[in-house]
């Protein structure tokens, strides 16, 4: 009974990098086709309304405003930054518990700084907010 043969087998001296290049090429693939998909957004038309009571005129009123930039102000003071606007709302609302709030957001504003900015109002302790609708352009 014969053991082994003879001949002596040769190591590789060379790695096939075939199989991993394979894999790689897939891996590229898949990441190119769902990194468009990672970008979440959702497109929102908002309402506009025909018959609204002015809001400038109200003097119970205060208007919170989020510009294009996503900067925040009330009234036509400018604030920082959501923990610089519940400081201020409480001050505004201190004196006189009464005054209605109302929401005023640029229309390419991103839906996650509104929902920052709500959250800050709620903080102040605003429990009833109105959102200000765009009058219909002609």
């Amino acid at each position: 009974m014969e053991v082994g043969s003879g001949r002596r087998r040769s190591s590789l001296s060379q790695i096939n990098v075939t199989p991993f290049v394979d894999v790689m090429l897939v891996l590229l693939i898949i990441f190119m086709v769902t990194a468009p998909m990672l970008e979440k957004g959702v497109d929102v038309d908002l309402p506009e309304v025909t018959h609204a009571p002015n809001l400038d005129a109200a003097e119970n009123s205060i208007i919170v405003s989020i510009d294009r930039k996503g900067q925040i102000s009330v009234g036509k003071q400018r604030v920082e930054n959501t923990d610089k606007l519940v400081a201020v709302l409480q001050q505004v609302i201190q004196p006189n518990g009464d005054k209605q709030v109302y929401l005023e957001a640029d229309r390419i504003v991103p839906y996650e700084r509104v929902v920052q900015v709500l959250a800050a109002v709620r903080r102040a302790g605003v429990t009833r907010l109105g959102m200000v609708a765009l009058e219909p352009e002609k």
